[in-house]
């Protein structure tokens, strides 16, 4: 309730580092450059308690160090429950088999195994639309496609803005083509039996590209 002054984090009553009934600086020049390393060092303290909080619930230390703690609450990986999910691509260190929510646990084994399974093939195919789609946010930044998107609606690929903006711009029909594509690969992806790998499926290569050769070296 008390009004500040006019310098930000410096009230009356209050001198340095905001103690109460300490001296305040009086000089002006010295007293922005403590202000400054003040704001700057609390930052970087905001950001430190956070770290020291998560190594401190993964580890049991805020100083902890991984090869030791292995009983964490939020280290799942430590004492599996079911089965063992540990030796699966994905799993390293220093967080193992990371299910804080508790997702893969199930009192079935087996229905554990089809949901886990389920949930890693559902993982990847996000991953990789993610990774497309960061890929398309960087790509028109440095070249565009020369000619009209939509001759009838005499649109071109340069009239696009990048980003969310260029939503608007995309005519209803280039809008209906893709969500038609993506729907076709989902639903025959989904009706096709996946092989003995997580999101690899016959008739896909790699990065789950129709018709892409696939990876023969194990």
């Amino acid at each position: 309730q008390t009004m500040p002054t006019g310098v930000a984090g410096d009230y009356a009553g209050y001198g340095a580092f905001g103690l109460p009934g300490g001296k305040s600086i009086d000089d002006p020049e010295k007293k922005k450059k403590s202000l400054t390393a003040e704001i700057n060092n609390g930052r970087l303290a905001m950001m430190a308690i956070i770290g020291m909080f998560y190594q401190d619930g993964l580890t049991g230390s805020a100083w902890g160090d991984w090869s030791l703690y292995t009983d964490s609450p939020l280290r799942a990986g430590a004492a599996p429950a079911g089965p063992d999910f540990s030796g699966e691509l994905g799993v390293t260190p220093p967080l193992g088999f990371w299910d804080p929510l508790g997702l893969s646990k199930f009192k079935d084994p087996e229905i554990a195994v089809q949901q886990f399974k389920r949930r890693r093939v559902i993982e990847i195919q996000h991953g990789r639309v993610a990774m497309l789609a960061c890929i398309g946010y960087i790509v028109p930044e440095y070249f565009k496609w020369p000619g009209l998107i939509s001759p009838s609606m005499n649109v071109a690929f340069a009239d696009i803005p990048n980003g969310l903006k260029g939503m608007s711009y995309i005519p209803g029909a280039g809008w209906l083509q893709m969500i038609t594509f993506v729907g076709i690969i989902e639903v025959y992806n989904l009706q096709t039996m996946p092989t003995g790998v997580a999101g690899d499926y016959a008739g896909y290569g790699a990065f789950g590209l129709p018709g892409g050769k696939s990876i023969d070296d194990p």
